[in-house]
């Protein structure tokens, strides 16, 4: 069983993509625990509102790859919309931070609340590989 750590971010109907997301997730893997939800200024493009961001721990079955894969395919299935500018509006957000107690996603060096969130769900080394 493999032990992971998703951020999770919108900023577009927050509150309904998160708790979409997390009924849908929670079919396809066990979620352990939920982190606190965050407000958070947006990066990049500033002229956009707020973000809500947060993190789920989960284990699952599949591989980092496997998953990853389906991550994009419910942010799809939720409406996503990827002719947004990389930094621009999005109703949901996932990415997978830390795998099996590594980190695997370089934003969570630069963004202090992946890090809090992180921190909330167990994870404790967060030094650089």
């Amino acid at each position: 069983m493999n032990e992971c750590i998703i951020g999770i971010g919108s900023n577009l109907e927050a509150s309904y993509h998160i708790q979409e997301m997390l009924r849908l997730l929670a079919s396809d893997v066990q979620i352990v625990q939920i982190s606190e939800m965050v407000q958070t200024k947006p990066i990049g493009i500033t002229d956009q509102p707020d973000f809500t961001n947060g993190a789920v721990r989960v284990l699952t079955e599949m591989e980092i790859e496997e998953l990853s894969f389906y991550l994009k395919n419910l942010e799809d299935q939720l409406g996503r919309d990827r002719s947004q500018k990389k930094f621009g509006p999005r109703n949901i957000d996932l990415d997978i931070l830390i795998w099996n107690d590594t980190i695997v996603d370089q934003d969570y060096y630069t963004r202090e609340f992946l890090r809090k969130s992180a921190k909330e769900l167990g994870f404790r080394n967060d030094k650089k590989p």
